[in-house]
């Protein structure tokens, strides 16, 4: 028998169920998906964004590959695959004159793009939830704690790659300080992130374990 006051055994085995379910993706994994948007964001100029381009999207080729073979495809990459091959194209197919807005404003609208894409797939499936699939039994997909962390992981990416679409914008328009705005200030917000996914779900479990 169960003593007085404790779970039965069934009730415990559903608390760590869902305790177990707080996994979140795995912090490399994720990364991964964001690489070859941030070889665009690292080789891009208004001179070289078309090599940047190529660079990104020979990534998005190469990283895809282990998951094409599995038969599994994740939002990030379809994305990473489709903006980049069209910019590519673009620079190839479309004379320069008329693509100097693209050299302008080339990294700001890929951080604007994978923002949109972040920050889109929580009206359907966040995106970390993917890359959490990969880690966490297919039984605790649906549970309120796995949807609720990776709902916060994604808003979370969304929010770090539009702010630095607009620090991005911002720094076409000044005179001074725009190290701090396209490199210094994007670069602590992207180890900010990438700490606050290792560290949150592993939070999530401590405090649902009381």
């Amino acid at each position: 028998m169960t003593p007085p006051g404790m779970p039965s055994a069934d009730a415990q085995t559903d608390v760590r169920a869902d305790v177990s379910s707080g996994e979140a993706p795995r912090t490399n994994s994720v990364f991964l998906g964001f690489a070859p948007w941030i070889i665009f964001d690292v080789v891009a100029s208004p001179s070289t964004w078309k090599y940047a381009a190529l660079a990104a999207l020979i990534a998005a080729l190469v990283l895809n590959v282990p998951d094409l073979r599995r038969g599994s495809f994740k939002i990030l990459e379809a994305a990473s695959l489709v903006f980049f091959a069209v910019l590519f194209v673009l620079g190839l197919a479309v004379d320069r004159q008329d693509l100097l807005w693209l050299e302008t404003y080339a990294q700001t609208l890929a951080n604007g793009v994978i923002a949109v894409v972040a920050l889109g797939s929580l009206a359907f499936a966040p995106f970390t939830e993917q890359y959490a699939r990969e880690s966490v039994p297919r039984q605790y997909w649906d549970t309120p704690l796995f949807r609720r962390t990776n709902r916060i992981l994604t808003a979370m990416w969304g929010g770090v790659f539009l702010v630095t679409a607009l620090l991005g914008l911002l720094a076409l328009h000044v005179r001074s300080g725009s190290d701090w705005l396209n490199w210094v200030i994007p670069i602590a917000l992207l180890v900010a992130a990438i700490r606050f996914t290792k560290w949150y779900p592993a939070h999530v479990r401590a405090r649902a374990r009381g």
